[in-house]
């Protein structure tokens, strides 16, 4: 409803004031982008999990082009009675969905619970899968973090009302969950610094300079349309290769593109066609590994009592490490040029390789339990998937 009465605002009135309120409300909108993907991974199956997670972000960046394809040849008046429009719609819509069973489950409405489980999956209320789904809620939510490994001791002792814990509180006795939160802010950091964000900021100059004989508006649109195509590429190998892999060897690859890119923009070795290309394959692996299992990960690591908050941590986190690629790439290609700074972008690629060779672990069709018992153990290696498979 936010959404809607910043679209009225924008829609009707020409006041800059009032257009500046609108604009603050919308930035209060965006808590969205953190509570889809939370949503989302609530609702669905552990085997479907990070395809869904990771296609409502493919479609984040659908709405965006679409946006930016409407500002470019629809009037002022025109673009926002559409956008009216389609906010109107997405309200509507979202009054026919049901409450997340998490969330429900949290709040002590078992019975709201399975009626949202019967609902997402298409059964009765009475059925098998109803009631081992509220079995597996259940698990998540009554958590022992007396021991030094808690998540263990939850998968084997019955089941039981926990005291309250604040979210500090919560932190500091989960050790999982302080490794997971790491993990997760490291790994952000070093995937924005791959560089994406800044060939979609600066996309006209950037194709200006490294591809002068070709249209920068055109190469910028290709480049977009490359980007999402390839994101539901990733949605679908996220749960074929899985997480780990995925990531591994689609930061490896992207930074094998940003060496080439630096070394054609630096020395040209090769016609400006070959640094259009590689762009492209740099969208392409980007987008099937860092741009995908962030947000997936970020949706399935975090047990329900510290998820919301640990979100917004990572959130904010993403958004910082962003203002600050931002504000120095124009500095760094002044004093070092283009060239050079896809070295650097490739710097972050590579570490990011090795991070998640070492530090994280394959959480493809595990359940949030199963996933918290990875990040209590000291060492996380591949075979840690296989030996904690509980079957519940």
């Amino acid at each position: 409803m936010l959404e809607v009465i910043n679209w009225v605002i924008i829609t009707f009135s020409y006041n800059v004031e009032a257009i500046l309120a609108a604009i603050f409300l919308s930035g209060l909108c965006r808590c969205m982008l953190l509570v889809v993907p939370i949503y989302v991974s609530e609702i669905c199956q552990d085997s479907i999990r990070g395809m869904m997670t990771s296609g409502a972000m493919v479609f984040h960046s659908i709405g965006m082009l679409v946006s930016y394809l409407m500002g470019g040849y629809l009037s002022y008046d025109n673009m926002n009675y559409v956008c009216l429009s389609i906010t109107v719609l997405e309200v509507v819509f979202l009054y026919f969905l049901k409450e997340s069973p998490m969330h429900l489950m949290r709040k002590g409405h078992k019975k709201e619970a399975a009626q949202a489980i019967a609902f997402y999956r298409g059964t009765s209320v009475n059925s098998k899968l109803v009631e081992e789904e509220l079995q597996k809620l259940r698990r998540a939510l009554n958590t022992d973090l007396g021991d030094a490994t808690p998540e263990e001791e939850k998968l084997t002792s019955e089941l039981k009302e926990n005291p309250k814990l604040s979210t500090w509180q919560f932190l500091k006795k989960s050790r999982s969950t302080r490794r997971a939160l790491f993990m997760i802010l490291v790994l952000n950091a070093a995937v924005i610094f791959q560089g994406l964000i800044v060939v979609q900021v600066y996309a006209g100059p950037l194709y200006a300079e490294a591809v002068p004989s070709m249209s920068p508006t055109i190469c910028s649109v290709i480049f977009t349309l490359v980007t999402i195509t390839s994101g539901f590429i990733g949605a679908f190998l996220i749960e074929r290769a899985g997480r780990r892999p995925l990531m591994i060897y689609a930061s490896f690859a992207t930074g094998v593109c940003c060496m080439v890119l630096g070394t054609q923009i630096q020395l040209h070795w090769g016609p400006h066609w070959v640094t259009a290309m590689f762009m492209y394959i740099f969208g392409v692996t980007y987008s099937c590994g860092s741009g995908t299992v962030p947000c997936v990960l970020l949706a399935e690591i975090f047990l329900p009592e510290i998820k919301s908050i640990a979100s917004m941590i990572v959130i904010q986190w993403s958004l910082v490490c962003s203002f600050i690629v931002l504000f120095i790439f124009n500095p760094l290609v002044t004093t070092i040029g283009l060239g050079p700074v896809f070295y650097f972008f490739a710097f972050a690629c590579f570490f990011s390789a090795i991070f998640c060779k070492f530090f994280l672990p394959e959480t493809k069709g595990l359940t949030v339990d199963v996933i918290q018992i990875l990040f209590a153990k000291r060492i996380v290696r591949q075979r840690h998937v296989v030996n904690t498979e509980i079957t519940f």
